[in-house]
């Protein structure tokens, strides 16, 4: 694409937990620069620090690594370019905001909170549609364009509150190729005058933004849809800074659609429809109460990190083939920003659950043991490897998550109290009881056998019985498990081990009664 060397950054601010949209911004700058060879930078944007969360930063680090989308350089891990942290960059800016000053492009404001409401009331009076402070409104405002020379090195010397906006021309045509958009025009009478810097002395994300980049030498940024209306402000500060021959490509992402498609996803529709919307659980306090609050997050509630990676990637791109199953490498392999669409994506929550039965399934049986492992230390139930591996390996074509094993497979470790119901009513009866007792006599000369064994055993113990195994079948999965359905019955009772299971047949057989 260019000779200039690929480095792509994530910037996201400390606001809060990291949303899916976000990672997916992450995943797609990552898939781009390992494709083409270029870095990675994580850059921290907190030049707003009223919105400041503690815990946030930690919380997108530790979000990234568990996506497996590694970082080169830049927040937590270092480089060359640093500080990567915005509020530890501060003293950088204003020599910007002064050299745009300085050459025309820039002017200092010296508006009250009263007299901007004035202003906007004012246009809002007359039909305005859109009050806004620009290269029309600025001329009936207290700024040093308007102010003599004089009184605005007074107002400068004497310590007076101002801000420093951008000087937007009046009648231009603001042009950018973006690479998912193509050409993008805006007229410049749609833009305002941004402030640049705040009265606090901190640079707004415009300026931060730009200058950062530049510093940081970005060749391509990609973000979110929600930011396409500050590119062309963007693309004027490249120009006005003198770097408009560096300036990186532009590609603004489609949105994420809530799962009917009607909106932008946000956390409310995850706690609506019962689905997470942030990687990791979250651990916030409500604004309004002030109480405490936890949201979801796709690790604690059991989906693996390269089956949400997976998902995410197919939300506004495709390889334009049938394959749907992508590890990250192979992701990589396929990635182009040119196939990622314009069209907003829908979330669908059944579709990354998909993916997640998918990998799952997909992991060998001791790579899937740990967490049937940790559950049972947990409710202190002591287990081999060799067992745990046996009980995932029958239960993993079951279970969506591996936090289901536990729940599944607890018949494993806790004999029935409990029978269902449906089919005791149905298929329990005198001659069945009988049969189930006379499969107990027969097991324990079996003590080593294998599912096939077991199963030939209970074939003929049935037929001495005069029954058909059909008939006993579910009543014996009733009398052993406590469960109308699950894996593989005879596997089962391999795992079981033949006296635990010859027990729980007696166990049954005296606790349900007979017709």
């Amino acid at each position: 694409m260019t000779e200039r060397e690929v480095r792509v950054r994530f910037a996201p601010s400390p606001t809060g937990p990291l949303h899916i949209g976000g990672v997916r911004t992450a995943l797609y700058n990552y898939l781009l620069a390992r494709k083409l060879g270029g870095k990675m930078l994580l850059r921290i944007e907190d030049t707003d620090q009223n919105r400041f969360v503690p815990g946030a930063e930690q919380y997108i680090l530790e979000a990234l690594a568990w996506c497996g989308i590694v970082i080169d350089e830049g927040q937590g891990v270092g480089g060359p370019h640093g500080p990567y942290k915005q509020s530890e960059r501060k003293p950088m800016y204003k020599q910007y905001a002064d050299q745009l000053i300085a050459a025309g492009h820039a002017y200092y404001a010296f508006d009250t909170l009263e007299e901007l409401d004035t202003m906007r009331a004012r246009l809002q009076a007359a039909k305005v549609p859109n009050p806004q402070y620009n290269s029309i409104t600025r001329a009936q405002m207290r700024n040093s364009l308007t102010l003599p020379e004089d009184e605005v090195k007074a107002l400068l010397d004497g310590g007076a509150q101002y801000v420093i906006r951008l000087k937007v021309p009046r009648k231009e045509e603001i042009r950018f190729q973006d690479m998912i958009r193509g050409w993008v025009v805006v007229h410049s009478s749609a833009v305002d005058d941004k402030v640049l810097m705040k009265s606090d002395g901190m640079p707004t994300y415009h300026l931060a933004n730009i200058v950062d980049d530049h510093l940081m030498e970005i060749s391509h940024v990609i973000r979110g849809e929600e930011w396409l209306p500050s590119a062309p402000l963007h693309v004027l500060l490249y120009r006005y800074l003198g770097w408009e021959s560096t300036m990186p490509q532009f590609a603004h992402l489609p949105l994420l659609l809530k799962p009917d498609g009607t909106g932008k996803l946000s956390k409310r529709d995850g706690d609506r429809l019962g689905f997470p919307v942030f990687p990791l659980e979250w651990h916030g306090t409500d604004a309004e109460t002030g109480e405490p609050t936890i949201s979801k997050g796709y690790r604690e509630e059991g989906y693996l990190p390269e089956a949400l990676v997976n998902f995410l990637a197919f939300l506004g791109w495709n390889p334009g083939t049938q394959q749907e199953i992508f590890s990250m490498e192979e992701l990589v392999e396929a990635f182009s920003i040119e196939r990622v669409s314009k069209s907003p994506a829908k979330f669908d929550q059944n579709k990354v659950k998909w993916f997640n039965e998918h990998y799952l399934r997909a992991k060998t049986d001791a790579e899937l043991a740990p967490y049937l492992l940790t559950a049972l230390h947990e409710h202190g139930i002591v287990c081999s490897q060799e067992k745990a591996e046996q009980i995932v390996g029958v239960m993993k074509e079951r279970v969506s998550f591996p936090n289901d094993f536990w729940q599944e497979a607890k018949y494993f470790f806790q004999a029935p109290t409990e029978y269902d119901e449906a089919v005791v009513s149905k298929k329990w009866n005198m001659p069945v009881a009988g049969a189930l007792t006379a499969y107990a006599e027969a097991l324990p000369g079996a003590a080593q056998a294998s599912a096939e064994e077991l199963k030939t055993l209970f074939n003929d113990t049935m037929a001495a019985q005069g029954l058909k195994p059909g008939q006993v079948l579910q009543a014996l999965r009733v009398a052993v498990t406590g469960a109308a359905a699950g894996p593989d019955l005879f596997e089962t009772l391999v795992i079981l081990g033949v006296p635990e299971v010859a027990q729980r047949l007696r166990a049954a057989v005296a606790a349900l009664p007979a017709a």
